[in-house]
């Protein structure tokens, strides 16, 4: 199981880190998680550099992929030559978007008659680009999941892991990071917000 975050120049720590923490809590030796990225380095919003571990192409034959938001993602999803690599298929593939990573999405035509989450910023261009924003955290239709808001992104890594692993791993990971004091709280709430969108055996990767 290869699970690609796709992360640009710009990215949203956030965003990006809080979903492969959570996924790396699976320990299979054939689970791995990367960093997807169109160069060999990419320097956050707030200066932080990462060195890719997977290319677009890599990212395009994963098992699931999930776009990750930032400062520049007008840019990447004006971008037809960057775009034209990313070769994302909802039938082979679980597909998320964070906040901005979303306008990807649309801009891909894989939210075509879909609604989507998307942050505050974003909502704007995810409208202009002809998606209907939903005011809530999460939201999945298939294998295809939105989430907006920076904090949003532990319920696409939960909706992952319950998908392909089961309800109870994605509460087990999600158990390890919540606070202490809190973990039942934040367990309930993540897979109350999943929950509905992963009991659909019609939506499962072939």
């Amino acid at each position: 199981m290869h699970i690609a975050i796709l992360t640009f120049e710009g990215f949203n720590e956030l965003d990006s880190l809080i979903a492969l923490g959570i996924l790396n809590r699976i320990k299979r030796p054939d689970w791995r998680v990367s960093i997807a990225s169109p160069t060999e380095r990419v320097r956050s919003m707030n200066g932080v550099v990462l060195e890719r571990q997977a290319t677009l192409e890599d990212a395009s034959a994963a098992d699931a992929v999930i776009v990750g938001s930032g400062m520049q993602t007008r840019e990447v999803a004006a971008d037809a030559e960057l775009m034209s690599r990313l070769q994302l298929d909802p039938k082979r593939q679980f597909i998320g978007a964070q906040c901005s990573g979303t306008l990807v999405l649309a801009k891909l035509g894989l939210l075509d008659g879909v609604s989507a989450c998307t942050d505050l910023t974003t909502k704007p261009w995810v409208l202009e680009a002809g998606v209907s924003v939903l005011d809530q955290p999460f939201f999945a239709k298939g294998n295809v999941a939105t989430a907006g808001g920076c904090l949003a992104s532990q319920y696409l890594a939960t909706w992952i892991i319950a998908r392909t692993e089961g309800t109870e791993a994605a509460r087990s990971a999600m158990h390890y990071v919540a606070p202490v004091g809190e973990k039942d709280d934040y367990v309930s709430r993540a897979i109350a917000n999943v929950a509905q969108y992963i009991l659909d055996p019609a939506a499962e990767v072939r």
